[in-house]
């Protein structure tokens, strides 16, 4: 375990998150400027894809953070039955729920993290009940790092459900992280966005990460912050809330991680993904069945 990923057990997350989000937030000229120029030459950002490619423009880091792609810097992969990859990043891992890498796991909704480690389906969603309906699923986690676009989209065309805002953690989520702290995903604070498709049930989870200033969705605005308090749950059940496959879902205001999570029998993962893998916006995540 790197020293870094050691000291996030005693480090004070929530305070250094929301020291972190208001140094987003500045507009002092000077500060939002040393932040994004840092960030544009560490992490070799590529501006040119932005719809405003000019780094001297963005009023705050912030919006730098979360900015739009121009028109067509992705697309969604052509094949109809194409589940589309929710955002740019690095497959975590993926798979079957409910195996252990290539092991069958003794607990059916088991999700591999990384070197043994693992959680289960009831511990991300914080419901053993919707946690049923991913038994024998398919997962996919892919890790936003603060060079890639951090808007996050529709896999596949749904209806919202529920939202539920779950407590927790905020360690990093970095590769050392993952391989190190047990259960990571599932201890982090996050977001669990419930929708209803064609096919049935479908979660995507925005998993909160150390300096990250927050999730924000599309229908209700700024979900994390607050940081801790109790479980919240939103009930979008009528509200005709239905966003298209590929449309703009949710947006992180630093990197962090998405974990979509699908029913046995749904989709199979496209066959080129593994671990450590980069990917676009918009490639295939999966084809229907």
């Amino acid at each position: 375990m790197q020293l870094i990923t050691a000291l996030t057990y005693v480090l004070p997350h929530r305070f250094l998150s929301s020291l972190a989000r208001k140094l987003a937030y500045s507009s002092n000229p000077r500060t939002k400027q040393w932040l994004i120029d840092t960030v544009v030459r560490k992490f070799d950002v590529n501006l040119s894809e932005a719809l405003e490619p000019d780094a001297t423009r963005y009023a705050t880091f912030n919006a730098f953070f979360t900015r739009a792609l121009r028109p067509g810097a992705r697309v969604p992969d052509t094949d109809p039955r194409a589940l589309a990859m929710p955002a740019d990043g690095t497959i975590s891992e993926c798979g079957r729920i409910g195996f252990a890498g290539e092991a069958e796991h003794e607990d059916p909704g088991h999700i591999f993290q990384a070197k043994g480690h693992g959680f289960s389906t009831a511990q991300l969603l914080g419901d053993a009940e919707k946690a049923k309906a991913f038994t024998g699923g398919t997962f996919a986690t892919v890790y936003l790092s603060p060079r890639d676009y951090h808007r996050v989209h529709m896999p596949w065309t749904g209806t919202l459900v529920e939202t539920v805002h779950i407590p927790g953690r905020l360690f990093s989520v970095g590769v050392d992280a993952v391989g190190s702290v047990s259960r990571l995903f599932a201890r982090n604070e996050r977001v669990v966005c419930h929708f209803d498709t064609d096919f049935g049930p479908m979660a995507c989870v925005m998993v909160g990460a150390l300096l990250v200033s927050g999730v924000e969705t599309v229908w209700g605005g700024v979900e994390i912050p607050p940081y801790g308090g109790p479980v919240t749950r939103k009930d979008y059940r009528g509200k005709g809330i239905v966003l298209e496959r590929f449309a703009e879902m949710a947006r992180f205001n630093y990197g962090s991680t998405v974990i979509v999570l699908l029913p046995e029998g749904v989709a199979e993962l496209a066959p080129n993904l593994h671990s450590q893998q980069p990917v676009r916006l918009g490639e295939k995540l999966a084809t229907l069945v």
